[in-house]
């Protein structure tokens, strides 16, 4: 635990380093705001590295990600609001006090008793509503399912997956329908919110899944294009059955 402290305060005293008078120009200049775009892209860059599994790359992005949370302390702290200590006793009181059944006497036996109380824990320390509390900037497809999540934990949802299944197909057939624009838009927004309550009755993360077939499409079009290119031949040039062979190629081999 020492080690970890002063570990802690050797990054703390590098980073007012920099932000002192004789630091780094580029740090001084930054703002809460101008960081937000960074701690949103070294939270992606963790979970990249959880999915690699390489536990050296998961080291280095969480150094990063902390680095973020340190930087957005010293100039809280600099602004006269709270320092990283302060940051670091809120969270710690906070899981204290949702946890009695650690920390206290309080006898919970499974998660969704857990996730229960969690819930009544946040209306105490100040959240008026069911679905407060859930970022608006989160990616859509997560927004959404942590919305659902939230409204099913009150028995709002579907008794089963079908019911969810006939919901998206409705949906479909209702954008099918749409003619105007703002139409469309709205009827597009509710089939992917349908098809997300599909997913999350299927137990199946949407961002996950949707990130997956992501991945897939960018190995099996690169083949198509390293292909071309081995061929002498330039993609526009290609017709989109010359493509399709290709791609049929790509699952062939498995990628």
């Amino acid at each position: 635990m020492g080690q970890i402290g002063s570990k802690t305060e050797e990054l703390v005293n590098i980073m007012d380093r920099l932000l002192s008078p004789n630091g780094c120009p580029w740090d001084r200049e930054q703002t809460h705001q101008s960081l937000s775009r960074y701690l949103i892209e070294e939270c992606y860059e963790v979970v990249e590295a959880i999915k690699s599994g390489e536990m050296s790359q998961l080291r280095e992005e969480l150094g990063d990600l902390l680095l973020q949370v340190v930087f957005h302390a010293a100039l809280a702290e600099r602004e006269g609001h709270f320092n990283l200590a302060q940051v670091a006793d809120t969270v710690s009181q906070k899981m204290i006090n949702r946890h009695p059944h650690v920390f206290s006497d309080l006898s919970l036996q499974t998660s969704s008793q857990v996730l229960e109380i969690w819930e009544g824990f946040k209306k105490d320390e100040g959240k008026k509503t069911i679905l407060e509390g859930i970022p608006v900037m989160l990616p859509a497809l997560l927004r959404a399912y942590k919305i659902q999540e939230k409204a099913a934990r009150v028995g709002f949802d579907w008794p089963d997956a079908e019911g969810a299944i006939e919901k998206l197909k409705e949906e479909i057939d209702e954008l099918g329908r749409a003619e105007s624009s703002d139409e469309m838009m709205e009827e597009m927004g509710d089939v992917f919110f349908a098809l997300v309550n599909v997913a999350r009755m299927k137990k199946i993360e949407p961002e996950e899944a949707l990130q997956a077939t992501n991945d897939k499409f960018v190995r099996r079009f690169n083949y198509i294009e390293a292909k071309a290119k081995a061929g002498g031949q330039d993609l526009k040039d290609m017709t989109l059955e010359e493509m399709d062979a290709l791609w049929d190629e790509a699952k062939i081999q498995g990628l």
